[in-house]
This record gives C-alpha cells, structure tokens and sequence, in this order.
C-alpha cells in the first residue's frame, strides 16, 4: 500500500456519495403521495436528479429540504 493511503474509497470525504431515493422512496419519508414529490420537484423546491425518465433525490437534498419546512415559533 503506498505510503499515506488509507486504503479507503477513492472518494474524498468531502465528495462522499448521498444515498440516492427513488420517488416513492421519498414519498413513504415524508408521508405524501408520489405526485405531491413529482410536484415539489416541477415546482424546483426539492431537488432531483433526472436518470432516464425517471428521478432520483439526493438523501442529503431532501434532508434540506425538510429542514427549510420546519415551523418554529408556533
């Protein structure tokens, strides 16, 4: 092994790989139907990630995204 490997991923840490959730995925976190997910993503609230026809949210995008909606104060 060369010197100052860690043997580990090839990834950065800083460029680690976010989990990517299928629509339905998302749906069943968040308790919303799939077109409300659909919607959130035409509407550009929720990022995607487009991969052929279908879409693919980051798990950190939709940690962000649920934390922009969180209600304080009430």
């Amino acid at each position: 092994m060369p010197r100052g490997s860690s043997g580990g991923s090839d990834v950065p840490p800083e460029r680690s790989v976010a989990r990517l959730l299928t629509v339905a995925e998302v749906a069943s976190v968040m308790r919303v139907s799939r077109m409300t997910v659909y919607r959130l993503i035409r509407r550009s609230q929720l990022k995607a990630i487009r991969v052929g026809r279908n879409y693919r949210v980051r798990s950190t995008d939709l940690d962000e995204y649920l934390e922009s909606q969180a209600v304080t104060g009430v």
